[in-house]
This record gives structure tokens, sequence and C-alpha cells, in this order.
């Protein structure tokens, strides 16, 4: 059986283990276009705050883990994808053909199309190339603007404080990380951050940047210029799946996926930031870009290459996220359900935060900020779909009785 596996980010590194303990004779090729070996980009901020260096971001420490398991690495960027032939094409013209083949392309920065974008002082924080970038460019008392502060712009941008320059935020949304914390929330992490001495501008956006000597002049949508030594955009990411043009593999946002992981081509599957599976408790399509999900979704892809049926019972939205020490958390369906019912507890002063949304008696999405004893237990609650009975009406009443209803409720459940 041969194995192609075209990424070899964390999706791609635990898909061609799985695939090798189950069979120790099928051949796997593993292929990334990037020269360093395997790493995660998630370790990225690490390295900037000078927590680890280059070596510890890699996925493997040992340098002969992947040959010892027989595992070809191959340095290469796939132009195309063959579905009736069975093969990939790379764009140094090298062809593979392949039994069964795994899509873990991740996704790539996207830039606003705001005039002077592609200046050379304009830096992603993506890669170990961009990370390189960033180190050599930002220091103490350099002037900064990070445009986004999503959950990805907001782990950008603790890294890029820890480097002591004077940083300031801009985000088109009405509150920071809009995708993953309501309006209560998303003001209590920016006042936070204010008092970390970061500037946020929340509600705007960047119009134009243009050169001003050896740095850049950046004009806002409010008409604000601001002189900054760099420019860090983090303003989401796309999937990568422009090379699939023409193969026949089904593709929205992300490549189309069912249970299985597998694509709209038999014997083709995909997982991690490109592929675009069923959510939890939804039933909606989404593409969940989170390290956890994507090495999940790459296992159950693995056993199902291997001819080992199994299923993702759904992508669950769970993000947990440190913005400069404040630790910050949302779940499943946090926004609420309409007819559903939410309890919220507050306290501005302690920047605490947790908010439980519930469709009948099921939680089935929560905010919290400052309670991270609670964390587990939220997530086994929404992701069991435990049914609270009476401890719904105590949970509006007091939502900080989670580990109680948890023990009454959820390990019942279980068992």
């Amino acid at each position: 059986m041969r194995h192609v596996i075209i990424g070899n980010g964390p999706a791609g590194v635990v898909a061609a283990e799985t695939l090798r303990r189950l069979d120790a004779h099928a051949e796997i090729t593993l292929i990334g276009d990037e020269a360093e070996p395997p790493y995660s980009r998630m370790a990225i901020p690490y390295l900037l705050m000078g927590e680890i260096d280059e070596a510890g971001t890699y996925l493997r420490k040992d340098a002969d883990h992947f040959a010892r398991l027989r595992i070809r690495l191959l340095h290469g960027r796939v132009a195309a994808v063959d579905t009736g032939k069975g093969c990939v094409s790379l764009t140094d013209g090298e062809v593979l053909a392949y039994d069964r083949l795994l899509i873990a392309t991740g996704a790539h920065p996207v830039r606003p199309p705001v005039p002077g974008i592609e200046l050379p002082k304009v830096l992603s924080c993506w890669t170990l190339a961009d990370a390189r970038a960033i180190a050599a460019s930002i220091g103490t008392g350099a002037r900064v603007l990070q445009m986004g502060a999503g959950f990805i712009g907001c782990i950008i941008m603790e890294s890029l404080a820890a480097r002591g320059p004077q940083l300031t935020v801009v985000e088109m949304g009405d509150r920071m990380v809009p995708r993953m914390m309501d309006e209560v929330a998303g003001a209590m992490i920016q006042r936070w951050c204010e008092t970390k001495g970061v500037r946020i501008r929340t509600g705007r956006r960047v119009v134009g940047i243009a050169p001003a000597g050896k740095a850049l002049r950046v004009e806002l949508d409010d008409g604000e210029t601001l002189e900054v030594d760099a420019l860090i955009s983090a303003t989401g990411v796309k999937p990568n799946v422009a090379f699939l043009e023409g193969s026949g593999i089904e593709v929205a946002a992300g490549i189309l996926v069912d249970g299985s992981m597998q694509t709209s081509v038999a014997g083709i599957y995909a997982a991690g930031d490109v592929a675009e599976a069923i959510e939890f408790g939804t039933g909606r399509r989404v593409v969940n870009a989170i390290q956890p999900d994507a090495v999940e979704q790459a296992r159950i892809a693995a056993l199902n290459m291997a001819g080992r049926p199994a299923a993702l019972p759904g992508t669950f939205i769970f993000n947990v996220l440190d913005t400069l020490g404040l630790i910050s958390a949302s779940f499943g369906q946090w926004q609420g359900v309409p007819g559903g019912e939410a309890a919220q507890l507050l306290d501005e002063a302690e920047y605490r935060y947790l908010r439980l949304a519930f469709d009948g008696d099921r939680l089935v999405g929560a905010n919290s900020i400052g309670h991270t004893e609670h964390i587990g237990v939220l997530r086994g609650l929404i992701q069991g779909r435990v049914r609270l009975g009476e401890w719904k009406t105590r949970l509006l009443a007091n939502p900080l009785r989670l580990s109680e209803a948890y023990l009454a409720r959820g390990i019942a459940a279980v068992r």
C-alpha cells in the first residue's frame, strides 16, 4: 500500500506515524514545502519569546525519527493531484503514485487588499522564516502595529509584547477575538491588554501603508496616522487548496470531508486546517483550525486509510487563549441558540467572567475568563451532551456549581 501525505505539520506527522503502527510494510511519503524538519506553528510564539530555540519547535526531536519509522520525508511543493491516475505532481516535475492520499496542507496567512501591504517591513508570523524576520526587526522600543486581534492575532500579540516594543493593535471587529468571545469578554480582554501597555484600537482598519524614510506611515480609516518600524499582518488564514483545481475534489471554504475524513473522491482524505468537517452539535460544516482537532482528524483519517473504519463524532470548537497572562476559553455554541437560555457571572475588578449557554437542559456553549478550574468540566458537559435535568436550574442560579453538576450528571451519564 502506497500512502502519500501532502503536508508535514502536526496532522501529517500524526497520520504518518499512525499508518506505520497499523501497517509495518506500507510505503509512506510525507511531503513538506519548507526547508526545516516538521515543526509546530503553535510553537513559534515561544520561539519569539525566547523560551525555546528553533529545534524546540520541531515536532520530533530525534533527527532519525522518521528514517527509523521508514517514513520518507520529501521536500517539495505539490502542483496538482490527478485523481483519475492516482498520482500527485510536484513543481519540480516529480510524480508520485498513491493508493491512499491524505491532504494536510494547512492554511496560509491572508493579507487584506491595503495599498502598501507588500512593503518589506510588513511581516507575517506564520513560518520559521517569518519568525526570523520578526526577531531581526523587532526589539525593545521598536514601534510596531499589528493588524488583527483574533485568536491567532492574540497569540502573536503576546509573543511580540514579550520583545518590549511600543505595540498598537488594530482590529476591524467591534471587540477583540470576536469569533471566540462575546462583547463582555472581548471588552474585558481589551481592558486587560491596555493595562499591560498595549494600545488597542477596535472597530478600526488600516487603509494605507507608505514608506516614511526607514519606517512606515500607516493610515487608519478614522484618519489617524501612525509611524511604525514594522507592521505585523495577522488578519486571518485560508486553507491551502489552490493546487486542487480541476482535481474533482469538492472544496468550499476548505476540503469537504465526511465523518471518516474522506473527501468527495474515494481513497482521498483531508485533515487539519485544510479540512471542512461537520461541527459537533450543529451539523454545520466548519474549518476548525486548532492543533488538537487537526491531529485527531489525522488519526481518524489514517485509521480509515489503513482499512480500520473509524469516524469523528464531529469537530468540536474549543479554544483556550493566554493573552498576556489572562486565560480565556470558548466552547461550542458560545453565542447561544435560538430560544435557549444563558447564565452569566461577571467580576470586572478581578477579570473573571463566565457565561453558559443552554439548549433545553443541555449545556451547548460557554465563554470563560479567569475560571480556569472549570475548563475540563465545561468541555465534558458540552461534548458529552449531558442532560442536566434539575441541575440546569441550579446552574442558571449559580454558574460556579459546574463541578457539582458534572459529578451528579456527567459521570452518571458516562456510567
